[in-house]
């Protein structure tokens, strides 16, 4: 990669990593319910999942997908699912203990590196960083030096939208407000799945 590609793909992960989309609403959500420390998982394991996902759409896994519509088909139903039901789980998230603590639990890291494969925004990412930044024949480093990239940049970006949420913590401490917040956020990350109904561009 060039200098200027490679300052424009940093801007780039930048930008898609920092702005609102399930990870981060999920991300806020849980900094709120369950705190900085017990979201860390979650986050570590966005990171994890965006490194791999990025890694096999540029070792051949948008064209698997290009040239086999069902496959695709079955991770976009499947990730509407999902979302519909971490919606809910957010909705119905119980409010915390007298110690302060949720009684729920937040997303492990296994959860979280999972979840990118039905996250819509993650696929719209994943597929624009290899085919805008990667050589028309790239060879492995390179693929490998845009997905570490990206998830070196999402990690710190993500981060602030948990440290958001703790920060707002103490101000839905409130047991009717913290109810108001998650049903918002539940609302949001259930109007994110508008993009499943679309193809990311590139793959089919």
């Amino acid at each position: 990669m060039t200098t200027e590609l490679l300052l424009a793909f940093i801007a780039f992960a930048f930008v898609t990593s920092v702005t609102p989309g399930p990870n981060n609403m999920m991300l806020l959500a849980s900094g709120i319910n369950f705190g900085l420390r017990r979201s860390l998982p979650h986050l570590l394991g966005i990171s994890l999942g965006m490194l791999l996902m990025v890694s096999a759409i540029g070792f051949g896994l948008g064209e698997l997908l290009k040239f086999f519509p069902p496959l695709y088909n079955l991770l976009r139903y499947g990730g509407a699912a999902y979302l519909l039901y971490l919606s809910w789980k957010i909705a119905t998230s119980a409010a915390p203990q007298a110690n302060g603590e949720n009684s729920g639990s937040p997303l492990s890291f296994i959860q979280a590196a999972a979840f990118q494969w039905v996250n819509p925004k993650a696929w719209i990412m994943s597929i624009a960083a290899i085919s805008t930044y990667a050589p028309a024949q790239p060879i492995a480093t390179q693929i490998l030096l845009i997905a570490g990239l990206f998830a070196l940049i999402n990690y710190p970006t993500c981060s602030l939208w948990i440290l958001a949420g703790s920060l707002l913590r103490r101000a839905l401490q409130n047991p009717r407000r913290l109810r108001q917040f998650n049903y918002l956020m539940a609302l949001m990350l259930v109007l994110s799945l508008y993009p499943i109904l679309l193809p990311p561009p590139g793959v089919v």
